[in-house]
This record gives structure tokens, C-alpha cells and sequence, in this order.
């Protein structure tokens, strides 16, 4: 990652929201692309279209508030991640690992659940282990959004990648909407301040 003396003057600090999931219609709405839905919702409500970049995702740069945001959806598979991840850090001269925030599935919180947390284990997230090797760093923002650990780990692929019971369906729709209220909060108030407000609920 670049360092913080590696910035010019007059480079304005982004904050990377980067929602996880894998490209094409047969994943879409899989509980493995709740990620993705949530970066859709908030570009929906930010009013901006996810368009190709040059770094292997869909992005739109706006503004949240005061602050420049740049959204991005990786066109990788999950497991390559990273090989989106990396270069827009790199591209928008991020440096602090506060200003980059990932949304992804977790196994480790039942469906309906979401928790914020800064760095810390990977807990075995594919998506998650190829941006840490990308950036050389685990020091970033994760907005994970429960979807339920799979019967057993033999069918952990399936369980994340076919298609969701209705009722389940409509608990994660829900949660993605909280997801990216958590979003805002991160990017409003800070990592610390929204923690507080979502991880006690």
C-alpha cells in the first residue's frame, strides 16, 4: 500500500467502498453477492451508475457528504478479489486503511445479522484473503452481512452459491439496506462511532 508521504499536495483522500460478489446473472442475488447488492442500493440512493473502469470493476466516483467516494463492484471471480481491489488503491492514492470498506458475506453471523469491523482475521473469506495478499495489508474496513453457515463444510460452495429461499431472501434484503446505512455511518461518523451504533444490535 502507499504510504502516507508518497501523496502530493492537492490529492484529495478517497474512501474505497468495494461491495464483494462474482460477475454474470447465474450468482446474482446469491448469498455470495450480498456485497454487490449492497454497492447497487447505495448507488441507487447516491443516484450514480456502476460503470466498467479500467481496474477490473464496475465504479462510480461521487461524493457522500463532504466526503469523495469511489464505488466499485470487482468483475474478478470472489476468489480474485484483490486483483480489482489492489490497483484501485493504488489508482486513487489511498492510504489510510480506514478509507477503504469492504461488504461482504460471512458464514460466521446467521442470515438478518451485520457487523462492522476493523482488520482482524480473514475467517477463511476467499474474497478477503486475495485483497489482504493484494494490498500486503488486513487493515481495512469489513461491513460483513450474516448468510448462514451451510450444513456442512462439504456444501459450503453450494450454500453461498444457489439460490436463496424466498423468506431468506427477503431477511438479507433487509440486512443489505442496513448494510449501507452502516456504509454511511462509517463514512459520515468513523469506523469507531459506527461500530458502537451497529455491532450492539
Amino acid at each position: 500500500m502507499l504510504r502516507r508521504s508518497d501523496s502530493r499536495p492537492g490529492d484529495m483522500e478517497r474512501t474505497l467502498i468495494v461491495g464483494l460478489g462474482n460477475p454474470g446473472k447465474k450468482y446474482a442475488r446469491t448469498r455470495h453477492n450480498v456485497g454487490t447488492d449492497a454497492i447497487e442500493v447505495l448507488a441507487k440512493r447516491l443516484g450514480v451508475s456502476l460503470k466498467a473502469g479500467r481496474d477490473r470493476a464496475l465504479i462510480a466516483e461521487t461524493r457522500m457528504g463532504s466526503t469523495a467516494v469511489v464505488l466499485a463492484v470487482p468483475t474478478t471471480y470472489m476468489n480474485d478479489s484483490g486483483e480489482a481491489v489492489g490497483p484501485l488503491v493504488r489508482r486513487y492514492k489511498i492510504t489510510n486503511p480506514e478509507n477503504i470498506i469492504i461488504v461482504h458475506d460471512e458464514l460466521d453471523l446467521a442470515p438478518g445479522l451485520l457487523k462492522i469491523k476493523m482488520g482482524g482475521g480473514l475467517a477463511g473469506h476467499n474474497g478477503l484473503k486475495s485483497i489482504s495478499a493484494h494490498l500486503r495489508n488486513d487493515n481495512y474496513a469489513r461491513v460483513r452481512i450474516g448468510v448462514g453457515k451451510p450444513p456442512s463444510k462439504d456444501v459450503g460452495a453450494d450454500h453461498v452459491l444457489s439460490a436463496i429461499p424466498a423468506a431468506e431472501r427477503k431477511l438479507l434484503d433487509v440486512v443489505v439496506e442496513t448494510a449501507v446505512d452502516a456504509v454511511e455511518s462509517i463514512v459520515a461518523n468513523g469506523i469507531a462511532a459506527a461500530m458502537q451504533d451497529y455491532n450492539g444490535r
